[in-house]
């Protein structure tokens, strides 16, 4: 545990930000420390470092550098591809932090930093579990690919690229992908689904150009007004999404009340929920919708005039069952029946990705939750997530025998993604020892049919 910790650390302080505006060449530094942390094990056949074409992009733009470890399986043994990221979301605003983003910090029970939890220490497990099967097995026939991609917080672009240009190396009986959280610092989590999903901008404009509002106001349609009267359309009273064609899952969920809702996802005091159903299911199993951006005027630069266009970036997460080309087809169409004033709409800046349910009948999901159940010394919960991982709908259909199972280290207080993400060290210990125990058993299982 100390070496995996300190291992983290080092990752953590290498600003792997995957975003256009950003110095790639943080990137790479961390794909080649993940690489040298694979070829420290001792145990794999090959460690490369390897880049893809992005799918969509001009021929010959390339994704992130990616590192790719494998080691064949011996005497009929199960091969396991070990999935996880080391690129990681941007700082976000400074002042929001207690710590320095880049600066890995313990406090208490918790390691503070950007990528601290999501998803460096879903690559640290690995390491660290592989490790672990390796000081204590004599024999190790267990065949391992390990993928840890370098762009998923900006999309994966050159992730369906990077499969079939190294589908051999990456074909396996079983796929974890170790990007997920758990119940509980307590309980960990097998997530058995996950949402869909879609964003795009939309640009709304209604004037050729910026006019005085005080001569043309109350008569001629802004884009300002006419954004939000549309984008109000997409809500019912209660908050619920009200676009029709969007479908939601019908499944059973576990107690979660509006209480611990609030609790979870830092309510200011005073604000209820939104929505209808169980909180579960709302967060889970129906679509959801959100403006996660605007570009119109600033405050600092406001004028009076009626602003002629404005763009939004819209957000939805699918249900699963439903493909997020049929959500979003359904989005576009409410969108475009409801424009007020004639205002004119442009789309574009597209991304998708489908919802995903495990089929929890496969030998590996009872294996993974006995050593979860074994680590943990507590049964694992079987959960959904409200977040998404499209790129599993790619590996479904590139590897359609594979069973796939999404494991993670994160906790409800991670808050990945946000200022002051952290890593619960207890979860870290317990993920790492699951996984380790896993592989053992993998290790003495019969031939792979």
């Amino acid at each position: 545990m100390p070496a995996a910790v300190a291992d983290l650390g080092d990752l953590v302080r290498i600003p792997s930000v995957s975003w256009p505006a950003f110095d790639p060449a943080h990137v790479a530094q961390s794909a080649d420390a993940v690489a040298a942390l694979l070829t420290g094990t001792g145990v794999f056949d090959a460690v490369e470092v390897k880049r893809a074409q992005k799918a969509g992009f001009p021929e010959g733009e390339l994704g992130h550098p990616a590192v790719l470890a494998t080691r064949a399986a011996r005497n009929g043994r199960p091969t396991v591809l070990l999935y996880a990221h080391h690129d990681v979301q941007p700082q976000g605003d400074e002042a929001g932090w207690e710590t320095n983003p880049f600066d890995p910090t313990v406090k208490g029970d918790r390691l503070y930093g950007r990528g601290a939890a999501d998803d460096k220490a879903g690559v640290m497990a690995h390491v660290a579990a592989i490790r672990a099967l390796a000081a204590t097995t004599a024999d190790l026939e267990v065949g391992l690919a390990v993928f840890i991609e370098g762009e998923e917080e900006h999309g994966s672009h050159s992730f369906v690229h990077f499969l079939e240009d190294n589908r051999d190396a990456l074909a396996a009986d079983l796929i974890i992908v170790a990007d997920s959280d758990n119940w509980d610092v307590d309980t960990p989590n097998l997530t058995v689904a996950l949402r869909g999903a879609c964003a795009f901008n939309m640009t709304v404009s209604t004037l050729e150009h910026a006019s005085h509002s005080g001569m043309w106001g109350g008569a001629a349609p802004d884009a300002m007004l006419a954004t939000i009267k549309l984008l109000s359309t997409l809500w019912d009273e209660k908050g619920s999404v009200a676009v029709p064609g969007l479908t939601s899952h019908d499944a059973e969920t576990p107690a979660f009340d509006e209480a611990e809702l609030a609790a979870s996802a830092a309510f200011k005091p005073g604000v209820s929920a939104i929505g209808a159903g169980s909180v579960l299911s709302r967060l889970w199993f129906q679509p959801s919708i959100t403006v996660t951006g605007i570009d119109a005027p600033s405050i600092a630069n406001a004028s009076n005039t009626l602003v002629p266009q404005a763009t939004v970036r819209i957000s939805m997460r699918v249900a699963p069952g439903q493909t997020s080309d049929a959500a979003r087809d359904a989005l576009l169409a409410h969108l475009r029946a409801n424009a007020p004033f004639g205002a004119n709409l442009d789309f574009h800046d597209f991304e998708g990705g489908d919802p995903f349910l495990v089929d929890t009948s496969g030998w590996a999901v009872q294996e993974t939750k006995q050593a979860m159940a074994d680590a943990w010394g507590t049964a694992p919960v079987e959960a959904g997530i409200g977040g998404s991982i499209p790129f599993i709908a790619d590996l479904v259909r590139v590897f359609p025998d594979a069973q796939i199972l999404v494991t993670g280290v994160e906790d409800p207080d991670t808050r990945a993604h946000s200022p002051n993400e952290s890593l619960h060290l207890g979860v870290f210990k317990r993920a790492i020892l699951a996984e380790a125990l896993l592989l053992a058993r993998l290790n003495e299982r019969g031939p792979a049919a």
